[in-house]
């Protein structure tokens, strides 16, 4: 396994930014702010910023710690070598104090300006990322993705209760749909980078039980979402809007999933289907929240019922 920089260089900001994982903090605050848009009743918008900075900044400390254990196995794969501690732009120590501390500040803020459930949600999801997943369920199981996919499914429900104040059925399905959609759209992803994770011995799903049984996991898990995505129209907590987008979206992913389950890979090609699959997986959910808020703002003008 590549080893760590001996001597680490002197960190700028940069490399503090690219802890956070940028990239996927996006889709936090994004499905964070649209679960509370979607939200029934009215929140202070200096009230409402605060939420959404403390989600990023918790998801941002959650990343670091995450970055902080995994910098040797990060090392030695070639999708991560070129993070901040692999290739000693930065001392150890300091990203977990990084991590420790935005993770701190975040709940704490949360807890003071927003309210204590949404404070403990947001706690509860960094330590479901940072401990649950990275140092637990990740080098040891290839359900890892599965049971650990709750960890990003936290940022809805967190915004829905800042507006609330309370947990019904409607956030925990939103927290439902991120959680099952996880394991395909993150399994799309492993199928054409699993010799990385072969190379450093973490136990993901197409390392373990190959890519056949994988392949046809991602149909399951695609089905199930179907349901679970349009169920917030079915109990009423969503309009039509909502409810023909979530059906349409679906159809498409589970469309694009049909591909990757029946087909075999030959070694060496270009693995099209999966790739597909992977980068429409992220505009579904987009696309998908983007609908919840959409009919959220149609039902509250009385556009449609």
């Amino acid at each position: 396994m590549t080893q760590l920089a001996a001597t680490p260089l002197p960190a700028d900001w940069r490399d503090f930014f690219a802890l956070t994982k940028p990239r996927v903090m996006t889709l936090v605050i994004f499905t964070g702010l649209c679960g509370m848009l979607a939200a029934p009743g009215t929140i202070h918008p200096v009230i409402a910023f605060t939420a959404i900075l403390c989600i990023a900044v918790g998801a941002g400390g959650a990343a670091a710690l995450n970055m902080w254990w995994e910098a040797d196995l990060d090392a030695g794969m070639k999708r991560t070598s070129n993070r901040p501690l692999p290739t000693g732009r930065m001392n150890r120590t300091d990203a977990r104090d990084f991590g420790v501390l935005l993770s701190a500040a975040s709940v704490m803020v949360m807890g003071v300006a927003v309210g204590w459930l949404a404070a403990a949600i947001l706690a509860l999801s960094i330590v479901y990322y940072a401990v649950i997943y990275t140092i637990w369920l990740k080098p040891r199981t290839p359900q890892n993705i599965v049971i650990g996919g709750g960890a990003g499914a936290f940022p809805p429900m967190i915004g829905w209760i800042a507006v609330t104040g309370d947990i019904t059925a409607m956030p925990v399905l939103l927290f439902a749909i991120i959680f099952m959609w996880t394991p395909p759209h993150f399994w799309a992803l492993a199928l054409f980078v699993q010799t990385d994770y072969a190379k450093v011995g973490i136990p993901m799903m197409p390392v373990v039980k190959g890519e056949k049984s994988t392949r046809w996991q991602i149909l399951a898990y695609t089905i199930l979402l179907v349901p679970i995505a349009a169920a917030p129209w079915f109990i009423g907590g969503t309009g039509a809007v909502y409810g023909i987008a979530a059906l349409v979206l679906s159809a498409a992913f589970l469309a694009l999933s049909l591909p990757v389950a029946l087909r075999t890979a030959q070694p060496g090609d270009a693995m099209q289907p999966e790739k597909r699959l992977f980068k429409f997986s992220i505009l579904y959910l987009f696309a998908l929240f983007a609908a919840l808020v959409a009919d959220a703002i149609a039902r509250n003008q009385g556009i449609l019922a």
